[in-house]
C-alpha cells in the first residue's frame, strides 16, 4: 500500500509541475526522442500537454493532445483505489494485462500516425 501512496505523490507532483509550467511553450521540456528521430508520434506524445490541459479543466483539449492518456487515467484511478483499499490482493499483474497493454500501445502508436485518423484521434 505504501507504493500506491508513493505513486500518488509522484503523480500529484507531476500534475503540479505541468499545471504551473505550460509544456506548449518551447524550451520548457525536452522533445520526444522517438519523434525527433522518426518524425512519428509515440504512444506518449502529447501526454504532458494533455495533462496540462486536464489540470486547467479542459477535457476536450486534453483528449485532442492524447486521447489514450485521458482514457487511461480513470482506469489508473480505479486500480489505485483497489490498491489502497486492500482489494488488490495479488502482487503483480496477470500476463493478459501486460499483453493487452502492449497491444494497445502499439496499436495506438500506429493508428495515431495514420494520416486519415491521426487528426481525429488526438495526434
Amino acid at each position: 500500500m505504501r507504493d500506491a501512496w508513493a505513486g500518488a505523490g509522484l503523480f500529484t507532483a507531476l500534475c503540479v509541475v505541468t499545471a504551473l509550467v505550460d509544456p506548449t511553450r518551447p524550451g520548457r521540456f525536452p522533445a520526444c526522442p522517438f519523434r525527433t528521430a522518426t518524425g512519428f508520434d509515440c504512444p506518449g506524445c502529447g501526454s504532458l500537454r494533455a495533462l496540462h490541459e486536464l489540470t486547467q479543466g479542459h477535457l476536450a483539449a486534453a483528449a485532442d493532445y492524447n486521447l489514450l492518456l485521458v482514457a487511461f487515467l480513470p482506469c489508473a484511478a480505479a486500480a489505485w483505489l483497489r490498491a489502497v483499499t486492500g482489494r488488490a490482493r495479488q502482487r503483480g499483474l496477470p500476463k493478459w494485462v501486460v499483453s493487452a497493454t502492449i497491444i494497445v500501445l502499439v496499436g495506438w502508436a500506429v493508428i495515431r500516425n495514420l494520416p486519415v485518423l491521426g487528426g481525429v484521434l488526438g495526434a
